[in-house]
């Protein structure tokens, strides 16, 4: 098991800004997390994609612990905390700082799909997202395509879906679905004629079908896939929402999604800043500690001010949605965009402060391993994924100089 380096979020970043109550649930995810996720998640982070390594026992303690239900309202059988967004945000950050894999499986589980199912009608609330915050099922959400990733205006998506009676056909393939291999169900973007629907689709329809998990540079441990549809018969009383209305409750768990991105990038760039102060401290270059050299101080300084302000900016994006902000797309495009980016440049730099020893998997001499290499290839997907940091600083921009 990996041995944890001394905690320099604790030392440097005061959390007088965070609400008590969320400061209480990032100890006890810390705490869970320390516990539960430290002992696998070398294993999950280097382990080849496969549907028989995704971690249920793991997964049920936490839905056991009750950590699914952190971002959702009593009502919807979640904790009805004050700040649930914060508390979600906080729990990526810990989750991430373990293991990255695990949290944006997590996320994609109770961010993504979670948050789409609360926006549902009773019936989608009952059958799916208790089962789900339970963990009795796995979720997923879907709708970046083969032909287009960032862009899902409703004229681009291929997945189609016709009504036939009280049903919907649907057909099309979506692509980099984290879970779909293990999960229960997904919640989907398709397009109705000229209107886009979600829809919570059953993968275990007839016509529904998912191909063997992609194998990535990075985050091994979060599964992705195709899912393949063809004329899937799905309940009309399944849609999320009335036909129209699919972009905009995609973007409403996207809120959510994003600020986990950005708050999990925190925890991957805390973590790899933390191994740097350890290994600084302890290894010699020229008769003196690495630590000593004015050229690492001062980049180390830097980073530190940068994690420092990524994480308050997924703070801020979390309180907006705590406080009812309906659409925060500048405070949470700020916060994905931020988080990731420090998360990749603080990676680079840990490998380049470690040299040779941060490019093992495993060093033959004596078996050890160093974290920062899995840290700098599990964080590059931050960039991309949930829209690409360019899409966010074009959506950045257009706070700025307004849409034209």
């Amino acid at each position: 098991m990996r041995k944890l380096p001394p905690r320099m979020q604790t030392k440097l970043y005061k959390e007088h800004l965070f609400p008590e109550e969320t400061r209480e649930i990032r100890q006890k995810v810390r705490g869970f997390a320390e516990k539960e996720v430290l002992p696998l998640a070398r294993d999950i982070g280097e382990k080849s994609e496969r549907n028989e390594n995704f971690p249920h026992k793991l997964f049920r303690k936490m839905a056991a612990e009750g950590l699914f239900r952190i971002p959702f309202s009593k009502k919807d059988g979640g904790l009805g905390l004050s700040y649930p967004a914060c508390a979600a945000a906080v729990m990526a950050e810990e989750l991430a700082y373990i293991s990255a894999s695990v949290a944006g499986t997590i996320n994609a589980h109770f961010l993504l799909s979670g948050k789409t199912l609360a926006m549902g009608s009773p019936h989608i609330k009952e059958k799916y997202l208790a089962a789900a915050l339970e963990g009795t099922s796995v979720g997923s959400f879907a709708m970046t395509e083969p032909q287009s990733g960032s862009d899902v205006r409703t004229e681009s998506l291929v997945t189609k879906a016709r009504k036939k009676g009280k049903k919907y056909i649907i057909n099309g393939r979506k692509r980099y679905i984290t879970n779909a291999g293990v999960a229960d169900f997904v919640t989907l973007l398709a397009s109705a004629g000229d209107k886009s629907i979600m829809i919570v689709v059953d993968l275990d329809s007839p016509g529904c079908s998912v191909s063997a998990p992609d194998k990535k540079l990075g985050n091994r441990g979060e599964l992705t896939y195709d899912i393949y549809l063809e004329d899937v018969e799905v309940p009309r009383e399944n849609l999320i929402g009335k036909e129209g209305d699919g972009l905009r409750v995609a973007v409403n768990s996207l809120l959510y999604g994003r600020t986990g991105i950005g708050a999990s990038g925190v925890g991957m760039a805390q973590s790899a800043f933390d191994e740097c102060v350890e290994f600084m401290n302890e290894r010699e270059a020229f008769g003196k500690k690495i630590a000593d050299f004015q050229y690492w101080q001062f980049l180390l300084a830097q980073r530190a001010v940068e994690i420092e302000n990524a994480r308050n900016l997924y703070l801020k994006a979390a309180l907006c949605l705590d406080n009812g902000d309906p659409f925060p797309t500048f405070e949470t495009s700020a916060a994905k965009y931020y988080g990731s980016e420090i998360s990749v440049t603080m990676a680079r730099d840990a490998v380049q402060i470690f040299g040779g020893l941060g490019l093992m998997v495993e060093l033959a001499h004596d078996s050890s391993t160093y974290k920062v290499e899995e840290i700098y290839r599990d964080s590059k997907v931050g960039e991309i994924y949930e829209g690409t940091n360019e899409i966010h600083k074009m959506i950045i921009a257009r706070s700025i100089f307004g849409k034209r």
